[in-house]
């Protein structure tokens, strides 16, 4: 158990006690989310099979808050290596190949857009991630001490459909990419069935079997993608391409702006799960090697790989060309990795494998965020709740696999909106009213599942409000333009969503807040 000392200073949380929180009324110190959930299910005759599961290493903690004394620092580097193999993957080179595909950006200019706004996103993730080991609480707990018991469980529903989203896109680009690997023979149905199940195993046992795979997936799929900037290069990239296509004036800036939000929303998608994965570390861990590390993890791989998938669309040759055709990546890779003959093809297989990787932290904090929902939802085992996220979204894979880049496109534009306005009133209830010295003076652990004791949560729901209204009247999606967007740009207006949404709740936040600690004092 960490001791108050100058480092809690610089966490802006006070000394903890040793503490057991409590799902409803199950203490789950030690042993006991096994012994909570064994003797719950004795009584309709299940409690064996339950203990027979824990005991072959089934994960049975949920979003229980991780005690002192039950964390480790085994998993200290994962802060980069399992950032570093979920986004080393195919799913990332899709976002890059938007730039050119739906906003005729120039490859210089799409470089760029990735690294500028992926820094920023980039940023506030691994802000996000170091409340991990300060707190030991999944990370839509956490939102609690902000936006109270009824504003975290609107975090959990908001975060459940972006896990799923992000695993009906990781489905189908897998299902894609094993089709194309011999046409006509693996039907694309049966593809996405196979990524599902591949992804769901690691996921069904849980924590540490994630961080196990994690830990090393990216060395393989690292290889592969520069086996396919090599390929592509050898097949002509042309920095020219798109520039006769490119807009010039406001119509470029839109584009800029509108690309930029999908790469926010690729970098952000993760902060409302960062720190599901490091919980478990010490609470005096340094918060800016855990910064550092996540930073990296994000940075490196998702630029790498999404300025890949731009560099592919500059290949001018007619064969390349035509792969690609109805915005299928997986015909365009394969085409890509054709030179290798058999050696290729066994490339693309473990290229469409390396989809797992991305899917596995989906599927695992999707089942957490159901738990999040409240007590009823908690005291369901966290496997059950991933059995059935696995279900929905491999039978929406299979729904939704003719409409991949559209879902994408929108996904992610959509999805960068909401997570701004979050992190926003997470990082200001951190360092404004959670600091040391601040109106609150640090965290009680132990009120994270008390709704008589959390923040009544007024204020963060009201800033969330203010933050979808700034979404709303800057957002540029196909379906809706709002007015802000639409002055913004050109023809199509420029998607300023996520900025506003900040923006909007960055100012409404604090004073709300304040004024809710006066009236209630918590």
């Amino acid at each position: 158990m960490s001791t108050a000392s100058s480092t809690d200073e610089e966490k802006n949380i006070a000394p903890p006690e040793k503490t057991v929180a409590h799902v409803g009324e199950e203490s789950v110190e030690d042993s006991a989310p096994e012994a909570a959930l064994v003797s719950r299910y004795d009584r309709i005759g299940l409690g064996k099979i339950m203990a027979k599961l824990f005991a072959s290493g089934v994960e049975a903690r949920g979003v229980e808050r991780v005690p002192e004394d039950q964390r480790d620092g085994k998993f200290a580097w994962n802060n980069l290596l399992m950032w570093w193999s979920v986004n080393t993957v195919l799913t990332t080179i899709p976002i890059g190949v938007l730039a050119q595909e739906f906003y005729t950006l120039t490859l210089p200019h799409a470089i760029a857009t990735i690294l500028c706004f992926g820094a920023l996103g980039g940023v506030a993730t691994a802000f996000i991630s170091t409340l991990g080991p300060k707190t030991g609480l999944r990370t839509m707990i956490i939102t609690r001490f902000s936006s109270g018991y009824i504003g975290g469980t609107v975090y959990s529903i908001l975060n459940i459909l972006t896990q799923l989203g992000f695993s009906v896109t990781a489905v189908i680009l897998g299902g894609q990419t094993l089709a194309s690997v011999n046409p006509g023979t693996l039907p694309l149905v049966v593809g996405i069935i196979i990524i599902g199940i591949l992804s769901i195993i690691p996921c069904f046992i849980g924590y540490h079997m994630v961080h196990y795979y994690e830990r090393y997936a990216w060395i393989v799929t690292f290889i592969i993608m520069l086996f396919l900037w090599g390929l592509g290069g050898r097949a002509g990239f042309d920095i020219n391409a798109q520039k006769p296509l490119e807009d010039t004036g406001r119509a470029l800036s839109a584009d800029i702006l509108s690309f930029g939000g999908i790469v926010f929303g690729s970098f952000t998608g993760w902060a409302p799960v960062a720190a599901d994965y490091n919980c478990r570390l010490p609470a005096d861990t340094s918060a800016t090697r855990v910064f550092l590390l996540t930073f990296l993890g994000l940075f490196i791989p998702i630029c790498f790989v999404e300025i890949l998938g731009a560099a592919l669309m500059t290949i001018t040759n007619p064969d390349y060309v035509a792969a690609f055709g109805d915005g299928n990546t997986g015909n365009l890779l394969s085409k890509v990795l054709s030179p290798w003959h058999g050696g290729g093809k066994f490339i693309l297989v473990l290229l469409a494998l390396s989809v797992v990787a991305n899917n596995i932290p989906n599927t695992y904090s999707a089942g957490l965020s159901i738990q999040a929902l409240g007590r009823p939802f908690a005291m369901v085992p966290r496997f059950f709740w991933t059995l059935l996220c696995f279900v929905v979204y491999t039978v929406a894979g299979v729904a939704g696999r003719e409409h991949f880049s559209t879902i994408l496109s929108n996904f992610l534009s959509i999805l960068s909106y909401w997570t701004a306005f979050f992190i926003v009133i997470v990082a200001e209830e951190h360092f404004i009213f959670r600091r040391k010295n601040g109106p609150l003076g640090g965290y009680s652990f132990d009120d994270w599942d008390s709704p008589k004791r959390l923040p009544v949560g007024i204020a963060g729901i009201i800033a969330g409000c203010c933050g979808v209204a700034g979404a709303v009247v800057g957002m540029s999606e196909v379906w809706y333009t709002g007015p802000l967007g639409k002055d913004a740009g050109a023809e199509f207006g420029a998607d300023l969503g996520f900025e506003l949404a900040a923006g909007f709740a960055a100012v409404t936040y604090p004073p709300l807040r304040w004024l809710e600690i006066r009236l209630t004092g918590r």
